[in-house]
């Protein structure tokens, strides 16, 4: 499977590179596009600032540029929090995706929205607070509307980027869950 793997408000850490390793040792090629363009952060609110700065349309168009070269491959879009969000956004708007990948975060669906039994998997802890019931309720019926085949797995007490292991949200139990269920996911497209 060749997949886009999109980086969090963090920015391109050890973390998803290590996931990106992951992710080609069980034989998928994998791309990990620098959407802040070698800045990182040390917190979610320092990320936050910089990326509210480049602003949501540009960070869409670098992610637009990185995906294109590839997207002709049919591209599973994959990514961590913000990043899941930026890969949502570009999975409904390919019509050769071939499946979304959604680790801590989801993205507001346009009302126009429509995909082909897009397959989409979305890993989150319970409770996050920057996914609530209310919102993934409403998420899960919109992008039903939208005609994705979702799947939702939750993780009790996990922070909300529990994947990564350089961050005090890392829940070692529920990673390697999300990693064995999202590896067979990937087997499955």
């Amino acid at each position: 499977m060749n997949i886009m793997l999109f980086h969090s408000t963090y920015g391109l850490r050890p973390a998803v590179r290590d996931a990106a390793e992951r992710l080609r040792a069980a034989g998928h090629e994998v791309w990990t596009p620098d959407l802040f363009e070698g800045r990182t952060f040390e917190t979610v609110e320092e990320g936050m600032v910089f990326n509210d700065g480049i602003g949501k349309d540009e960070l869409l168009k670098r992610a637009v540029l990185a995906a294109a070269p590839y997207s002709d491959r049919g591209l599973v879009y994959a990514g961590f929090s913000l990043g899941a969000s930026v890969a949502q956004t570009l999975a409904l708007g390919d019509e050769k995706a071939r499946g979304l990948l959604l680790l801590h975060g989801t993205s507001d669906i346009a009302a126009n929205a429509s995909v082909d039994d897009l397959p989409v998997q979305l890993h989150v802890a319970e409770p996050d607070q920057f996914e609530t019931d209310d919102w993934l309720s409403s998420w899960y019926l919109q992008m039903g509307k939208a005609g994705a085949d979702v799947e939702i797995y939750r993780y009790a007490g996990a922070g909300h980027l529990y994947t990564d292991p350089g961050l005090p949200d890392y829940d070692e139990e529920a990673a390697e869950a999300t990693w064995h269920v999202a590896l067979g996911f990937l087997e499955t497209l």
